[in-house]
């Protein structure tokens, strides 16, 4: 196969660029956390740690939890991050690295996002656990690849455009998460299943307005009124849409599940999650 260039493959010290990792610093189960603090909450339930590194807000833990191999690792915030992280995880495991090739022999990996959502139901209170069966992207990441989008995402994709109004230059995407790996931590009474919207932005993108005013005003009670096939959207994050589209495209597995620190409908806001927050992420390590 084609050796990559050294401007297209970025490594540094045989390790790939942003992330500072190899493949032996890395479990084939990632658990992918927005917050860099909330890294060694997540690593602080581990047996063992055998590997730490931290670069730029990209920080990774790699231990055992009930005598399996696990890492967690930040993202940071929005989609464009998660475009960093998972090439650069996938490079790691399916490209050599040495000889800046890809292997024949390929890697799927498992992600599991444990993040913080604002919910876009009434009936869904704060503290939910928002399991996301796909995401709506509304960022611009999953456009510059080739995803092979079902017959099912399309036709979603296309019943949303009809009920939203959005600026001409945004195109939304829709992408499922991986059934099995969803279906894998469903079981805990304050799960909420349901469709994620991803949001290129905190502020606007997400229908808040402060001192700017909105292009798109009723965004989120188009969204809230929206269904498609018994799917309904339940909250607004910012990375799952990538997260998904390029998992499935590079052969991975991927779900996320966060908790609902607001409720955007009712205008509820939770300022201090420490508590729930690690009772979510001692659940999900129970589950994997």
């Amino acid at each position: 196969m084609e050796e990559k260039r050294a401007s297209e493959l970025v490594l540094s010290e045989g390790k790939v660029y942003h992330l500072d990792l190899g493949p032996e610093q890395i479990s084939d189960t990632i658990i992918l956390v927005g917050d860099q603090f909330r890294v060694e909450l997540v690593s602080s339930f581990f047996e063992t740690i055998e590997h730490q590194i931290q670069k730029r807000e990209f920080i990774c833990h790699t231990g055992t939890y009930n005598g399996k191999r696990l890492s967690v690792l930040s993202t940071g915030i929005g989609t464009d991050n998660v475009d960093i992280v998972l090439n650069e995880l996938d490079a790691v495991v399916n490209i050599d690295l040495e000889k800046r090739k890809e292997k024949t022999e390929k890697k799927s990996l498992n992600f599991i996002r444990i993040g913080t959502c604002g919910a876009l139901q009434t009936n869904v209170p704060i503290g939910s656990y928002i399991l996301s069966e796909g995401a709506v992207g509304l960022d611009n990441v999953a456009h510059f690849y080739n995803i092979p989008f079902s017959e099912a995402e399309n036709n979603f994709r296309e019943a949303l455009e009809k009920h939203i109004s959005l600026p001409d230059s945004i195109r939304p995407y829709f992408c499922e998460s991986d059934e099995a790996l969803t279906k894998s931590i469903e079981n805990h009474p304050k799960i909420k299943r349901g469709i994620t919207v991803t949001a290129s932005g905190f502020y606007g993108p997400q229908g808040r307005q402060l001192r700017l005013p909105l292009r798109t005003p009723d965004l989120n009670e188009r969204l809230m009124d929206f269904q498609h096939e018994g799917k309904h959207i339940v909250n607004f994050e910012m990375e799952s849409s990538a997260l998904f589209a390029l998992s499935k495209a590079l052969g991975h597995r991927a779900t996320t599940v966060c908790l609902a620190i607001a409720n955007r409908p009712n205008g509820d806001f939770l300022s201090e999650y420490h508590t729930e927050m690690k009772e979510l992420i001692g659940f999900v390590l129970g589950e994997i």
